[in-house]
Order: structure tokens, then sequence, then C-alpha cells
């Protein structure tokens, strides 16, 4: 019997900035780190299978296949590197930090986005950039594809909606309807809409068809807070993720609490125990069997704990009754 939660052996040792299973995949996971690294893992087996090495923090990566993992980092570029060889190459790089990366299936590329204020996207056999995306003067802050489709959220709370079919120009702009400044965006499986949350604890369920009976059905709700002594406490959310299946998802806070929610009736399916400092970062297998769970210490706390806890990166396998709409 495996345990329904353990943590992984060897995590980074500083900051996680991403968690990403391989393609229909629970068994390879790639973790990126402010300590430099870029590692590897063998999920069932809880072993590190490789680790690459840079001076500069890695802000995101993403598997290409189940070989290939591309990072960008704090030093403006886009590596790739190849498990099986063990060998890592500059693609190239943005005139600012990197901060999302993400696999466009559809096209068979890499799109970045940077603080630089731009998208771009790579096609990873030339080796070379084949599309610049000028995101309307903001700093690209969370970013999420689903075959043709692509969100972006910016520094401004804006959130671009774009269609790899035509890059000439984004389809749609919006406002976030969230007042602070945004952490994470992700598109629903079914491309229909998106999630995203903000600084300020809280979540944004939005619909991309403008018919105003489709409108009607967002909304948006407080999480990852508590009151202590009648002074609330309001924490970060600081990650999302889609279980694929379902379509139900899952959000990481500050506060150390991942919580499972029902965007479609508007419900909480489960909160899982505390863990022990801020999740950073979260990542669903595609088939939802495993959900990977990136705790490092933020410094958002009005107090810094008198001991930091260790970064860690938990794997646990969610039930259906955590999981499913009820």
């Amino acid at each position: 019997m495996r345990p329904p939660e353990f943590k992984l052996n060897n995590p980074p040792e500083d900051l996680i900035s991403a968690v990403k299973f391989g393609p229909k995949s629970n068994q390879y996971m790639a973790a990126s780190s402010w300590d430099g690294t870029l590692r590897f893992y063998d999920v069932p087996a809880n072993q590190m299978r490789q680790k690459f090495l840079q001076d500069t923090p890695i802000l995101d990566c993403a598997f290409m296949d189940i070989v290939h993992v591309v990072s960008g980092s704090l030093d403006n570029q886009l590596r790739l590197f190849d498990v099986n060889t063990q060998t890592e190459s500059v693609i190239g790089q943005h005139e600012k930090a990197i901060r999302c990366v993400e696999h466009a299936e559809y096209v068979n590329g890499i799109l970045t986005g940077s603080w630089d204020t731009n998208v771009k996207l790579w096609d990873m056999r030339e080796k070379c950039c084949v599309g610049t995306y000028e995101q309307n003067n903001g700093k690209v802050y969370s970013m999420s594809v689903i075959d043709e489709k692509i969100v972006v959220a910016t520094s401004d709370r804006k959130v671009l909606i774009w269609d790899l079919r035509k890059m000439d120009s984004y389809i749609m702009k919006r406002e976030s309807s969230l007042k602070y400044q945004t952490r994470c965006i992700r598109l629903f499986p079914n491309k229909e809409g998106y999630v995203m949350s903000s600084i300020e604890g809280r979540v944004a369920v939005e619909y991309l068809d403008h018919d105003p009976e489709v409108q009607r059905r967002k909304f948006a709700f407080k999480c990852h807070r508590n009151r202590e002594q009648n002074i609330e406490q309001i924490y970060p959310v600081n990650a999302l993720s889609f279980h694929n299946v379902y379509q139900t998802f899952a959000t990481g806070g500050s506060d150390g609490i991942v919580n499972i929610w029902d965007g479609f009736n508007k419900k909480r399916l489960c909160q899982f125990h505390e863990y022990d400092t801020s999740i950073s970062t979260l990542n669903f297998s595609s088939d939802g069997t495993a959900l990977a769970i990136g705790c490092s210490y933020l410094d958002q706390l009005t107090e810094t704990p008198a001991t930091v806890p260790h970064p860690a990166i938990y794997i646990r396998y969610p039930t259906d009754q955590e999981t499913k709409q009820k």
C-alpha cells in the first residue's frame, strides 16, 4: 500500500518556484528553485534522478517531453535540459527575468513570459524565437496555456487572452476582478474560463464567453484567511492547479494550507492538514491521481519565525472524495 502522502527526498535548498509532473505521467516530476537547481525526480521510487545547477534563481520550469525540461530564470535565459544525456543548452533570452515557462503542445513550442512585458514563442528544434508578443506594458506574473488558448496575468492587474492560431494581437483584455496583485492564473481544462488568485486571500472564477447568461456565473471568494483574537489574518494565495478529469482545483496559500474547490458549484470539497510553511507551488499530474505540493517560506509573515522551515515537496495521492464534485 502506498501512503496517501509522503515527503520527497532531496528537496531544493531555497524557495521552490515550481513543481511540474511530466506529460501524461505521475511518475516523473521536475522542480525549480531559487537555489539555482532544476531537479528531476522519480516520484514512486522517491528518488532524485538528476540535478542541474546554475548561478541564478530559476523562476519556472516545464516539461517539453518526458526527458526534456525547460527553465526560465532571473538571468533572463531560457534553458533546455536533457535528462538522458545530462546536458543543458541556452536557447535564448529576454531583456529581463523569465517568470513563466509553458509547453505549447498545440504548436510544439515553448512559451516564455517575462518581466520585460513580453511573451515569446520558441521553436525548440531550431532553437530560436519565432514570435514576440507585447503584453500591454505589464510584467508577466503568471501564464497558462491549453491547446490554442493562452491567458496572461500582468503586474497592472490585467488579464490578456491570446489564441495561438492568430497571434497578431490578443483576442481579449480584461481587468482583474481582484483588487490586489495577481499571484497565479490557470485556465479551466475545458478552456471556458480561468481561475486567478491574489495576494489578498481571494480567488476569482471567470468565464471567457461574453454572453450575459454565462457572465452571471462568475464569482470571487475569500480563502486562506483565519481569525485570531478577533484579528483576521489574510494570506496570499500563491498557487493554483486544476484536476484535469474532474475540473476541480487546488489552492495553496502562505497560511500553509491546501484547499480543493468545486468552482462550478461554488463550494470547498476539502482542506488538507496544515503544512509547516507557505505553499509556494502546486501541480496535479495530468490524470489527477497525484498532487505535488511545494512548501517554502516566502518571507510574507508579519513576524519571522525563530527557525525558518526547510523547503519541502510533498506528494499526495488524493481520493475521489477529496477531488470529485459531489
